[in-house]
């Protein structure tokens, strides 16, 4: 079974993530609109099962490189009994940051977090998957466009100036706009018995 975690990704500010870190020299707006996605990556790993002693719960997985790892797969994987050794184990790890502004009274600053999780049913191949989201809203302050930077209060009270990476986008926003960002991870887990050749 494929386990698709459906994790909304929302579009947020990445100057709100600036202001939460304390980080200096953060650029923002460099989608088109006054939203998009900052960065984005997937990495993705499989590895076979090499041995599998179902009283212990201790997994063996091989790499394709050749290497070998033990596990122990806790209660919580549901139908190890369903693993064979041969079969696929692949991992699917997903990370964004996202922005979104918004005008001011649709919404107020603050810091939000979801989770959600997903698992096998009982009878088929263990599988599960965990994403989690951060949405931090920041206050636009100040914008100085002869320099191409604006100013972000956060959900504390701490303030940040940030370079715009397209200083046209600063026309869009005003002081008093929401700035708000979204961070996003998901974790994944499934395993596949290979096709027959």
């Amino acid at each position: 079974m494929k386990i698709k975690v459906k994790i909304q990704t929302a579009r947020m500010a990445a100057a709100a993530i600036c202001i939460l870190l304390g980080m200096s020299g953060c650029s923002l707006f460099s989608e088109e609109g006054v939203s998009g996605t900052i960065s984005q990556n997937v990495i993705t790993a499989t590895a076979t099962v090499k041995a599998l002693d179902l009283a212990t719960r201790e997994v063996t997985l091989q790499s394709a490189d050749g290497s070998t790892v033990q596990l122990h797969a806790g209660d919580q994987v549901r139908n190890l009994a369903q693993v064979k050794v041969g079969d696929t184990v692949r991992v699917t790890y997903y990370q964004s940051l996202a922005y979104d502004v918004t005008k001011a009274g649709e919404g107020s600053p603050g810091v939000t977090a979801a989770e959600q999780l997903a698992r096998a049913r009982p009878g088929e191949k263990p599988a599960g998957a965990v994403g989690r989201i951060i949405t931090i809203t920041a206050t636009i302050t100040a914008i100085d466009t002869s320099a191409g930077t604006v100013t972000l209060k956060g959900p504390e009270g701490n303030s940040v100036t940030v370079k715009a990476r397209d200083p046209k986008k600063l026309e869009r926003v005003a002081v008093g706009d929401l700035v708000n960002i979204t961070y996003t991870e998901a974790f994944a887990i499934a395993v596949d018995t290979p096709a027959s050749k």
